[in-house]
């Protein structure tokens, strides 16, 4: 028998719903680049239901409990005295996402002789220390993909909020207002604007190929350049450093996993290297730009808005200052957990678990440290 730990945000205030505002979801049948969607064996949850939250459970508990398994499931993951760390001491395998994540520490995991298996329900796997868990032979793997797309419609949102100052005229809606001057007098087209990702990988290409339509001017980094026949498909400048485009984009997004040299990449130089009132949208992770620096860019006018759905730590604090800087857009760590994305990242996860128990291969895709390293989509995403 083996006991998993899964982590997960707290239920809705007003309980779980009774009813949601669609009976169904699209069906998806593949990945834009041919990717399979998750094949577990079965699943024991209906897809559009509320499954990233305590009692949502992932819809794991038939599954595991039927063979034989202990499911703790819990939202307490900070401080000594939480579920999580009462618990860890025996656990076989621990499960979080992204969006309340469970930080897997060197001292974590030194205090989990037991600990076999990391799985994140979602992507982006940097809240575990994967250099720890290479070294005490510790699976870590991802459900890649699952929610790229929705990720990439997050950002895609943010940038036309922000440039067309969507969330100040809202707000003057709600206050009874008719203030027209004062929602325009920051509102601008996108049309004709030079928006740059850093990264693009499968978001930031997601996220250039929504833009197209726009008649925007796509630019790109990313340490592994595109085939010549995607350049040329979207228009794309490539750029061979972070620097040389932030110059010249008026929009800037972050789709770069976080690691040692991504972390505080967007510091107060950076920052000053851009131009004056552009945007940043950031569903990456929260540590990748400089928390001060944001802010002080935004009050000198350097910076025209910033928005994103990812925070350090999460989740964030009640003071954290980018809760009240001026021009954000800043939203809880959503992007990745719509009701569409949780049936895929829920049935991803359930597939590792099968693999892992029946002793089949995890897929290579799914992978981001084994049998001591980098492994899969880890060694191609992840630095040493």
């Amino acid at each position: 028998m083996a006991k998993i730990i899964c982590v997960l945000y707290d239920d809705p205030i007003d309980g779980m719903p009774k009813i949601y505002a669609r009976d169904d979801l699209p069906k998806v049948e593949t990945y834009a680049d041919g990717q399979k969607l998750p094949t577990p064996n079965g699943i024991d949850f209906q897809p559009g239901e509320l499954l990233g939250s305590v009692s949502g459970e992932l819809g794991l508990r038939k599954y595991l409990e039927g063979h034989g398994h202990e499911l703790i499931v819990t939202s307490s993951k900070d401080g000594e005295d939480s579920v999580l760390d009462r618990e860890l001491h025996d656990a076989e395998i621990v499960i979080s996402q992204p969006f309340w994540p469970a930080y897997m520490t060197a001292e974590r995991i030194s205090k989990a002789p037991k600990l076999k298996m990391i799985v994140t329900a979602g992507i982006g796997s940097d809240h575990t220390d994967l250099a720890a868990a290479s070294n005490h032979n510790i699976t870590v793997a991802e459900v890649t993909y699952c929610n790229s797309i929705s990720v990439a419609e997050h950002v895609v949102m943010m940038i036309l909020g922000l440039v067309r100052n969507y969330i100040p005229s809202y707000q003057w809606v709600i206050k009874d207002g008719w203030n027209i001057a004062d929602c325009v007098a920051r509102s601008y087209d996108v049309e004709g604007m030079h928006v740059g990702t850093v990264a693009a990988g499968r978001i930031g290409l997601a996220v250039l190929r929504r833009l197209k339509p726009f008649d925007m001017h796509l630019h790109y980094f990313d340490r592994h350049r595109l085939p010549v026949s995607v350049e040329q498909e979207l228009n794309l400048h490539w750029h061979p450093n972070v620097e040389d485009m932030v110059k010249v984009c008026d929009v800037v997004t972050i789709n770069c996993p976080l690691h040692h040299e991504t972390e505080n990449l967007f510091d107060a130089a950076l920052l000053g290297k851009m131009k004056r009132g552009a945007y940043i949208v950031n569903t990456a992770r929260g540590k990748i730009v400089d928390r001060d620096a944001v802010v002080a860019a935004l009050e000198s006018g350097q910076l025209a808005g910033y928005a994103g759905d990812v925070w350090y730590p999460q989740p964030a604090p009640v003071d954290h200052p980018w809760r009240k800087m001026p021009h954000h857009g800043m939203t809880p760590h959503i992007s990745g957990t719509s009701l569409s994305a949780q049936a895929r990242y829920a049935a991803g996860t359930r597939e590792i678990l099968e693999c892992y128990f029946e002793g089949r291969p995890i897929r290579d895709e799914y992978l981001i440290v084994d049998k001591g390293g980098l492994a899969g989509v880890g060694a191609r995403s992840y630095s040493k």
